[in-house]
């Protein structure tokens, strides 16, 4: 069987796959990857009953769940909707123009004050460390996390160990929650983060650990816990949990993490 394929049909496929690949970045960052994966699971098993083995019984079941799954959908995903159109009408998210102004700014300076804003980190969490006062603080990389940033109340600030300290300082109206760094900056405080259901974590850990984990979980961002009982530092990171770290052991470990995700994401 020949196929006759045109230049509309070229049009089309990659029209598709440029749609399909810019929700998987948006639910990637969003931290929503599984449900994406899991939806397009469906509708592969969909196609193929229906379109290709072309099974009546099956076929109609799954095509009603289609039908209905639409506006699910829609109800599901309506944060990620509003966020993605509103970054399409936004030039400052135009990929071009980021890249030719990371260009222009150079990768040396970029790494200048990368290295500084993790050092402000270490430092921030040493202090609030030695008071042993609580402190949940959130490093995104690939995922923005913008739902949970909006949990919280926006700062934007630049990152300074000072400022940081002074959120978690316990009379502070914003020292209960997380703190979410993004791009470089202090984005919001008293964030809301959902909680790991692991039964492997040790029961003295409170909440603030839990909520580490949780969204390491979810997500590639770095979660970094000072606690309140015993001011040790703890991180967690892709789902695994370090327990009673010291400030230069968490200086390496964001420095390697850090650089490992500017190779990924500029090669």
């Amino acid at each position: 069987m020949a196929f006759n394929i045109g230049i509309k049909d070229i049009i089309d496929i990659f029209l598709t796959a440029f749609l399909l690949y810019g929700a998987f970045r948006l639910l990637k960052r969003s931290g929503a990857l599984n449900v994406f994966l899991g939806i397009m699971t469906f509708v592969i098993i969909w196609f193929v009953v229906s379109k290709v083995l072309r099974m009546e019984l099956l076929g109609e079941i799954l095509d009603g769940l289609v039908n209905v799954g639409a506006f699910a959908l829609i109800v599901l995903f309506q944060e990620e909707i509003r966020r993605f159109f509103s970054r399409l009408g936004s030039r400052k998210n135009w990929g071009i123009l980021n890249y030719f102004k990371k260009f222009l700014k150079g990768t040396e300076n970029e790494q200048i004050r990368t290295d500084y804003d993790l050092i402000q980190i270490v430092i921030a969490c040493r202090n609030l460390s030695k008071t042993a006062t609580g402190g949940l603080i959130i490093i995104t990389r690939t995922n923005d996390l913008e739902f949970y940033t909006q949990s919280g109340e926006i700062i934007d600030s630049r990152i300074t160990s000072r400022l940081i300290e002074n959120i978690f300082f316990k009379n502070s109206p914003l020292h209960d929650g997380a703190l979410i760094i993004s791009n470089r900056r202090l984005k919001a405080a008293a964030c809301i983060l959902p909680v790991s259901r692991n039964q492997s974590i040790p029961k003295r850990l409170g909440l603030r650990h839990r909520s580490a984990l949780g969204i390491s979980e979810i997500s590639d961002a770095i979660a970094i816990v000072i606690s309140e009982e015993t001011g040790h530092i703890s991180w967690a990171i892709n789902g695994k949990l370090t327990i009673n770290g010291k400030p230069e052991e968490l200086e390496h470990v964001l420095s390697e993490e850090i650089a490992e995700y500017s190779k990924t994401t500029n090669p």
